[in-house]
């Protein structure tokens, strides 16, 4: 399973249990992107994906129902602790800092930098997507 998440400059994830950021051009490049695998869930994000339900699955536990070829947009569950199921990560800078209490605590550099783009968001001038691969 590969994950994706957004982060800023601190490797802040959440802040006071909400999600920095929201950006709508992010949410249609990891449709874009994952084609035809699924992306799985939680119901915290299922806002950030209004008008792409064909594209998602919403579940409780994501992470549990993921395949090997799917993919798990996570905001607020920490991912080391499900690192071992991991194959790959698809990281989505916000290119600034924001205050945060939840921080990404894997260690990217035991994954191989496979691609990295640069795009504007809706809210962000400049969001930078990184792929990494075990």
């Amino acid at each position: 399973m590969k994950i994706a998440l957004c982060i800023d400059d601190d490797n802040g994830m959440m802040f006071n249990k909400r999600r920095q950021s929201r950006d709508s051009e992010l949410i249609k490049d990891l449709i874009s992107l994952a084609g035809e695998r699924k992306i799985l869930i939680s119901p915290f994000s299922e806002i950030l994906f209004s008008g792409y339900e064909d594209s998602i699955t919403v579940c409780d536990d994501p992470v549990g129902a993921a395949g090997d070829e799917d993919i798990c947009f996570i905001e607020n569950i920490e991912p080391s602790v499900f690192e071992d199921k991991i194959s790959g990560i698809i990281l989505y800078r916000w290119n600034r800092r924001y205050p945060s209490d939840m921080k990404l605590s894997i260690d990217i550099s035991g994954y191989k930098l496979k691609e990295q783009t640069e795009f504007p968001g809706s809210s962000h001038e400049k969001i930078t997507r990184e792929e990494y691969v075990k």
